[in-house]
This record gives structure tokens, sequence and C-alpha cells, in this order.
């Protein structure tokens, strides 16, 4: 009796779902849920992803295919339990077409089911587990996955003297793809790797691992952390001296956030990170987005979850416009696939098949220019798939 109940309910959840998309294509507003962390440890990621979308907004109108643009801006605080009723509400009260934002993976993972059965089209803008498009075959995502810039990094590294590494991850989906992608090249390319480290994803304390990391004194610490934990690690690293015992931090771009590089400190100068943007790209593209953003927000620098959300933006306008503004979300989602363009990261494809990203990955040194830190590109691997979608 109670499994009938329950399997009751969620049939009666799908159609409620399967409803809202009916009426929402009906309609001359096209709705927009951006989901995002707006407060607590991730908010720079929320930040930087709401002041992308409302600059392409006001670059780019709010009106295609007829249809007004309403962008509806949810903070989900980084808890997935959270994110998944702000999703379900989204979908069935507010009758969105497509939903998008998600600042890290649990969050995306929790929305996924609710995307599928709706029908609705869900634009990952930040969060990068290699497997998250798996999760749905209506993500489409517009940001990196750690897989991806992880390689290129294990590469560099034994080509610069840099053999014996140990790693430091946070404890989540991210974190385990980096560890493992860059181990496998790294162990690949002749390098070994000596101890894995795994800090909680929450209120890390990265102090007792990082004298770990001196005790073993490798070549190297490779790090990944989420966007807006990179200055507590980089503080510690100093703080240990790790880098007076001759030990070099290399790790993916999140570390080196252009959001909170300048308040590092001449310390960062000179770590090597591999990443898919920097503010500092010197495309004119980029140099118009960077002054472009900076102007709408009180001289902020966009970082590489802003250029997730601006291509985002993109990604979902190109497919209304294609779709003419008719058709659900089946009809969005053919139109999202296939997508080339140029971005201010470079040229970006939106794979047909994975519906994930495909787009030039840089190693980058950070340099001092006019008096502020930045990632300067020093090298490019192009067209660089999710590696583990490419096997």
């Amino acid at each position: 009796m109670q499994k009938r109940i329950f399997l009751g309910s969620i049939a009666l959840a799908v159609a409620t779902l399967a409803a809202g998309g009916v009426m929402a294509q009906t309609s001359n507003t096209f709705k927009i849920g951006l989901i995002l962390p707006m407060t607590g440890q991730q908010a720079t990621t929320g930040r930087q992803i709401e002041a992308a979308a409302r600059l392409y907004m006001a670059q780019n109108g709010d009106t295609v295919a007829g249809k007004k643009i309403q962008l509806i801006v949810k903070d989900d605080t980084s808890l997935p339990d959270v994110t998944r009723r702000l999703a379900q509400e989204l979908v069935v009260n507010e009758k969105v077409n497509v939903l998008a934002g998600f600042g890290i993976t649990p969050s995306a993972m929790a929305t996924a089911p609710i995307a599928t059965q709706s029908k609705t089209p869900m634009v990952v803008m930040a969060a990068a587990t290699s497997s998250i498009t798996q999760a749905s075959p209506y993500i489409v995502r517009s940001s990196f996955t750690l897989p991806q810039v992880s390689v290129a990094l294990a590469d560099w590294a034994p080509k610069n003297g840099i053999r014996k590494v140990i790693t430091l991850v946070s404890d989540y989906g991210p974190g385990l793809d980096a560890e493992k992608y860059f181990k496998e090249r790294l162990t690949f390319n002749g390098g070994q790797v000596t101890e894995a480290l795994r800090v909680p994803l929450r209120n890390p304390d990265f102090a007792p691992f990082l004298q770990k990391v001196r005790d073993g004194k490798p070549d190297a610490l490779f790090v990944f952390v989420p966007s807006g934990a990179g200055a507590a690690v980089m503080k510690q690293f100093l703080e240990r001296g790790l880098d007076k015992a001759g030990i070099r931090l290399i790790a993916t771009g999140d570390v080196t956030d252009d959001d909170q590089l300048n308040e590092m400190g001449d310390g960062a100068l000179g770590v090597v990170t591999s990443h898919h943007y920097s503010a500092a790209h010197p495309s004119a593209m980029n140099k118009k987005f960077v002054e472009a953003f900076g102007k709408a927000n009180k001289g902020l620098r966009p970082n590489f979850m802003a250029v997730g959300g601006y291509d985002g933006m993109r990604v979902i306008y190109e497919a209304l416009r294609t779709s003419k503004g008719q058709g659900g979300g089946d009809a969005l989602l053919e139109a999202m696939k296939g997508q080339i363009f140029e971005s201010p990261r470079g040229k970006i494809f939106i794979d047909a098949q994975t519906r994930d990203i495909v787009q030039d990955v840089y190693l980058r040194k950070v340099e001092k220019k006019d008096g502020q830190l930045y990632n300067v590109e020093f090298d490019v691997i192009k067209d660089v798939k999710d590696p583990g979608k490419a096997k």
C-alpha cells in the first residue's frame, strides 16, 4: 500500500512538472531560473555568475524571438537539498523555461532528476565534475571539467623538473576528478604521486595537510580547491614555508582565482596553473568583456565563473533564437547542442553527443602587470574535450 502511494506521488510530481513545461512555452515571457550560492562559502561564485548574466542581458537586450527574458535568481547557499527544492519550485510554480547556474557538483546532481522529469534544459555554468552531463539528457555545460584542466598540468610538470608530486584536493566530485586524472597522466609521463591528500569541502583547515606536504618533500604540490578557497591555501602554503623548502605550488586555476588573486600578494608570483580562462587573456573580445564587467560592477574583475555564466546566457539566447521561440524544452535542448562561438576565453564548442564543452586550456604563470597580479598565459592546448568522455 505504502509503495503504491509513493509511486503515485512520483507520477503526480512528474505530471505536474511536465504540465509546467507546456504552460511555460505558451507564454510570451521566457523565464530563466538561476540557482546560485549567493551566501556562504561559495558566495563569490554566485556573485560572479549573476553579474555576468546581467551584463550579457544588458549588452544583448531582454527580448529574443518575441519573448521577454526574465531572470529569476535564487540563493541555494550551496546546500543540495535547498537546490532541489528551489528547482522544483521554479519549474512548478514559476514555470521557468530553463534552469541554470549550479555552483557545486552536489547541487547540480540534486537537480538533474527534475530537469529530466520536466524536460527542462539545465545549463551548468560552474560545477565541474566530469559526470554531471551524464546525470540527465537535459544538462548542457558552459563552464569546464576538472579533467580538462588537470591533464594539461600533468603534461607540463615532468618537462619542467617536477616528477615527484603530492596532491591536495577538496574531498568531493571535482577534487576526486582532479586527483585521478592528474595522477594518471603524470604517471604515464614518468612522474609519481607520492601521496594523495583530501580535505573536507566545508570549513577546511589546510594547515595539518600542508605540514604533511612539507615533511614529504615533493618537487611540487598539486592543488584543487573550489573557487573562493584559493586564498586560504596560498596563505597557509607561505606561512608553513613550503616555498622556502623548495616545494613548488602548481594548481588548477581555481586556486589563483582572478577574483582573489590581488589579495594573495606577491607570494603568489610564479605559481603555475592550468585553466580555461584568465582575465589577462589577450583577445580583443576579452579585453572588452573585462572592461564592461568592471564598469558594471564597481571595478570587479571577472573570473572563470563569470565567463561560464556569460557564455551560458549566450547558449540560452541562441537556442531561443534558433527555435524561433517555438516548442518546449526538447526544441531548446537541440538548439543548444553543437553551438560554436567565440567567447572571452577563446573559441568554444558544445559537443552535440556529450552536451559538454570543448575548449582551449591554457598554462599560466602569476605575474605582475601595471601593479596588479594576473594569470598570464604562456602556452595553450587547443580544443580540449573532457578526458572523462574522450575515452
